[in-house]
């Protein structure tokens, strides 16, 4: 097992103390081989945990980010951005070994003590709360339909079985979280999940196959033409409109709360470099062939949800159908991305909540109890979140941004141990301009949205 730092110690008691019973010792030692991964995970299991962890809501943004940039600038900065994470991730493993530390939030409190600690918790906490509650939204929008501007979308429940009880948002999310949620969130290793991500990652590419697919087509017959290349700059207004493209791309990679639970359950600790490189390429590759075939495929009709565009004729036979493909297809996808962004909420909630107590996954009723408290408040968020975007531009321009780039480039710059390289100040200075410019242009739109809203 990974050597804990004494920072870590301090906060978290070993499940292999002294002062435990024997028995109840070996009954933790027993729990800790079969759910702690010393029997060891896969490279392949780890690179689809990961992906699934990065591939979430925010690919089906990215086609109209890309639009509002010009295709070039836009598709270079996906490759930034995940050239940024890379970094940044490598920057977290290295202070982790140097520290000692088996979690990211063992590495800030090593640099920045326990207030750091608890900040880094609170903001991974605040972050994927708000993830999961607009992935369960997304959920419910392609299931049961939504209204938008006054018109109503139908969902593909409705569509094939009209209007029931058992068609409403309300009851098929509840029987969503009974029969998917609840027996996936059970796991107490995410090396557990390694199956249903690989299927999550299919999923996307299946999305990215029929997009690529249905453009190809049109273009051959010449029914659409090439997307702008360049970002359209008409007056002041258009040029601060693209700096609210930032917050998307920023998080675009985010998976850094992830990185330790996988790197401790792996075989061989030393693949985690190479599973981080091999997911970051494999999520950029999805992420280009989206943004590039979603564009070329919807063109200045690109819409902030390119999902909301497979909602009526594509313009070629069988749409219908594959319009049904695309959004069955991504609503099964989040459900599967939902257990393992769930996964490191659980345990940050547990460890900001309860620093001192025995790991969470040795204590059935503690795992139970903050299980059931996170589903339940998740559930109620998703039925009353009035708007999808309400809960994803808070969290993802402040809460986000701190965990994927502020926090790694603070631990590199602090450089608490002598081993920070002068690339990684560069990039640290640049991931700390970028986080910083995209969070508050986010956050000063959604500011003048919310009070311009009122105002009208």
């Amino acid at each position: 097992m990974t050597i804990q730092s004494s920072v870590e110690r301090k906060y978290r008691k070993s499940p292999r103390a002294p002062l435990l019973p024997q028995a109840q010792s070996q009954k933790h030692d027993n729990l800790e081989a079969r759910e702690a991964g010393i029997d060891g995970a896969s490279f392949s299991g780890a690179v689809f945990n990961l992906s699934t962890t990065i591939v979430g809501a925010g690919i089906m943004a990215l086609p109209a980010t890309v639009k509002e940039l010009g295709l070039i600038p836009g598709l270079i900065m996906i490759v930034l951005v995940g050239w940024l994470t890379e970094s940044s991730i490598d920057m977290i493993m290295r202070f982790s070994r140097a520290s000692k530390s088996a979690t990211y939030s063992g590495v800030v409190a090593d640099v920045f003590g326990g207030a750091g600690r608890t900040l880094l918790q609170v903001c991974i906490v605040v972050n994927n709360l708000g993830m999961l509650v607009v992935y369960m939204i997304i959920i419910g929008d392609v299931l049961s339909g939504a209204w938008l501007n006054g018109v109503h979308h139908s969902g593909v429940t409705e569509e094939w079985f009209g209007q029931h009880w058992w068609t409403t948002r309300f009851a098929l999310l509840l029987l969503t979280t009974l029969f998917v949620f609840l027996p996936l969130i059970s796991f107490r290793r995410v090396d557990s999940l390694r199956y249903t991500s690989a299927l999550s990652v299919g999923l996307a590419i299946v999305f990215v196959v029929i997009t690529a697919g249905v453009a190809i087509v049109k273009t051959i017959d010449g029914s659409i033409s090439m997307p702008r290349l360049l970002p359209e700059i008409s007056n002041q207004a258009s040029f601060w409109k693209l700096f609210t493209t930032f917050p998307v791309l920023v998080t675009a990679c985010i998976c850094h709360h992830n990185i330790h639970p996988i790197e401790n359950e792996l075989k061989d600790p030393t693949q985690i470099k190479s599973i981080v490189r091999t997911s970051i390429t494999l999520c950029s590759t999805v992420y280009i062939a989206t943004s590039f075939f979603g564009l070329l495929l919807f063109g200045d009709r690109t819409l902030d949800d390119v999902l909301a565009n497979f909602d009526g004729d594509l313009g070629i036979p069988y749409s219908s159908l594959l319009d049904d493909v695309v959004r069955v297809s991504y609503g099964i996808h989040l459900m599967l991305v939902f257990p393992i962004v769930f996964f490191s909420l659980r345990l940050n909630l547990d460890g900001l909540l309860f620093p001192y107590a025995i790991p969470i996954a040795f204590d059935n009723r503690r795992f139970f109890a903050v299980t059931a408290a996170l589903m339940g408040f998740i559930f109620v968020g998703a039925n009353f979140v009035p708007s999808i975007w309400d809960a994803f531009q808070f969290t993802g321009a402040t809460a986000a941004v701190s965990v994927g780039f502020i926090f790694p480039a603070a631990i590199a710059l602090r450089d608490a141990h002598g081993i920070a390289k002068k690339n990684d100040r560069l990039a640290s200075w640049l991931m700390i301009s970028l986080a910083v410019s995209s969070s508050t242009v986010a956050v000063s739109s959604d500011i003048y949205t919310i009070f311009n809203g009122v105002g009208g």
